[in-house]
């Protein structure tokens, strides 16, 4: 059986690569490493980790297929700068890594707040333009029923989780798996804060309803315009 370890020591809990990967990568992240800066060798990151080598070359290969290392045989592992060579999988990994008890950090926050009304607006106009007219109707549905939760003041939490569950019915009625995909990673960046996802629930029944009615007569411009009013006015400043 692998030898495991939880909260850095061994037990039945996680392999002893996925936490050093998850060492490594938050020094990365944080900038403790930078982009160029060679690792240390496999013989080092063992012995001052109290793993086997094995572990170590599990740890740096996950780095590599993130985009956070690159791997030269018979030369050093070094840093990559994961702005050029990441993609989106690390972005709950930014959210979750660099946001400490203070929350992420305000550039990280923008960053997924942008994704997040740029990916929006797009994928209601793809939706309305591409469903049919029960599809509509459903949706709009669910549009009023958040509606209606935020007008009795039924809780922010309920009324996220019923936000939630809209845009999970539009994204996946626009037609783009990629947008499914990243709405996932939105969704479970904006999680790991619960008061970030509270804060970012609807509060205005009116422009819900309106939303509701452009989606269910099939008016491409006005639900556009909605959804981006609100998701573009939650982006904070730069």
């Amino acid at each position: 059986m692998a030898t495991r370890v939880v909260d850095g020591g061994t037990g039945p809990g996680r392999r002893v690569s996925d936490v050093l990967h998850d060492r490594l990568r938050a020094e990365i992240l944080a900038g403790d490493l930078a982009p160029g800066d060679a690792m240390s060798s496999e013989r080092t990151l063992a012995e001052r980790h109290g793993v086997n080598r094995h572990a170590v070359r599990e740890a740096l290969k996950r780095l590599e297929q993130a985009g956070l290392v690159r791997i030269t045989q018979g030369g050093a592992t070094r840093v990559q700068d994961w702005r050029e060579t990441g993609g989106l999988d690390l972005l709950l990994d930014l959210v979750r890594d660099t946001g400490g008890d203070a929350g992420p950090p305000a550039e990280v926050v923008r960053s997924v707040l942008e994704l997040r009304a740029l990916i929006g607006v797009d994928a209601v106009r793809r939706f309305v333009d591409l469903a049919d007219a029960d599809e509509r109707a459903h949706v709009s549905v669910l549009v009023e029923a958040v509606a209606v939760a935020v007008d009795r003041g039924e809780g922010p939490a309920l009324v996220a989780t019923a936000y939630e569950d809209l845009w999970r019915a539009v994204v996946a009625g626009s037609g783009n798996v990629a947008y499914r995909l990243m709405l996932n990673s939105l969704n479970q960046a904006v999680a790991a804060f619960p008061e970030l996802a509270i804060a970012l629930a609807p509060d205005d029944p009116a422009a819900l309803l309106a939303l509701a009615a452009a989606v269910r007569d099939g008016d491409v411009g006005v639900a556009a315009a909605v959804v981006a009013a609100q998701l573009e006015g939650d982006v904070p400043p730069a």
